[in-house]
């Protein structure tokens, strides 16, 4: 991981946010307020940001197991702000990420919220995406 892969604060937000324009059907909403983007599929919410006492975080789901290892191996992420603490994380800025882990917790949250949509819902396949055909 090279120092110019490494993103925090603002940047992070902003990273998320570019990964989700790549994610079919993913759009940005506002049900919480401006302070509030609320990044949902099909209706789903699957991202949150937003601006905690000055600082910058990302909320995402995450399977119970991989939050958990997540959290017990990185001191910036934490349960989920305002969240099911067993199903969602925050990601704060301090320590910085790589662009391509904050893109993998993204696609993950998003590929959960998708793959719990019925058949006929779901904006692409949880087994087949990303795959090429």
């Amino acid at each position: 991981m090279t120092e110019g892969n490494l993103i925090n604060g603002k940047k992070l937000q902003k990273r998320a946010a570019e990964r989700t324009q790549e994610l079919p059907g993913a759009e940005l909403t506002h049900p919480f307020g401006v302070d509030w983007d609320v990044y949902q599929v099909r209706g789903k919410v699957f991202m949150l940001q937003t601006v905690l006492a000055g600082v910058p975080i990302v909320i995402l789901k995450a399977a119970p197991a991989d939050g958990l290892s997540v959290r017990t191996a990185r001191e910036d992420i934490t349960p989920g702000c305002h969240m099911n603490k067993r199903h969602w994380i925050t990601r704060h800025p301090d320590g910085g990420l790589d662009a391509a882990f904050v893109d993998e917790l993204v696609t993950e949250s998003y590929l959960l919220v998708s793959e719990n949509m019925p058949k006929r819902q779901r904006p692409v396949g949880a087994a087949t995406f990303g795959q090429r055909l």
